[in-house]
């Protein structure tokens, strides 16, 4: 908990403007909620997490306790089994394998409602790395590669953003 920052906050506050007033958001691999599930709930949206820590799941029933929440790992969880005007993946995409990201952005697809967005957060360039807080083999599929991703989901890549700590975004609309 101690590692997380402010960063990419600016970026979630302005996507959420682009969201239906007191709309749904599913922040998946919500950790302990900040700075996303917070940024969220400021812009007005009604948001459930989902993540696999029991500890940070804990810390997130105590920050948001009005905020449902889920300790299930995210490539099995069922997402509640509701629809959502929106999800959002900050720091958690280029964790999974390949594969894993291909269905959990098929998963998320179909849980979102028409319309719906989906923001999640990768290296904008295919690449592979040891991720820094948590030491997992880390792999983005670049922007090529998620666009595919997203399209074959039946997603459209609507914009993509980068933050003041040089993280990327790339934003999908589930077509109306």
């Amino acid at each position: 908990m101690a590692a997380r920052s402010d960063t990419g906050a600016d970026v979630v506050r302005c996507w959420a403007k682009l969201l239906p007033p007191g709309g749904t958001v599913l922040d998946i691999g919500c950790g302990f909620g900040e700075p996303v599930t917070r940024t969220l709930i400021e812009a007005g949206l009604e948001v459930w997490g989902v993540d696999a820590s029991p500890t940070l799941v804990a810390e997130y029933r105590r920050r948001f306790p009005d905020c449902p929440v889920a300790c299930e790992a995210t490539e099995t969880s069922d997402l509640f089994g509701r629809s959502f005007d929106a999800a959002v993946a900050v720091g958690l995409m280029f964790l999974l394998p390949e594969a894993d990201q291909h269905r959990l952005i098929a998963r998320v697809a179909g849980a979102l409602a028409p319309g719906g967005r989906f923001l999640f957060s990768a290296p904008q360039q295919e690449c592979e790395w040891a991720d820094l807080l948590t030491g997992r083999p880390s792999r983005s599929l670049g922007e090529t590669g998620y666009r595919q991703a997203l399209e074959a989901a039946g997603l459209i890549l609507a914009d993509q953003q980068t933050d003041g700590g040089g993280n990327h975004y790339f934003d999908a609309v589930k077509p109306g």
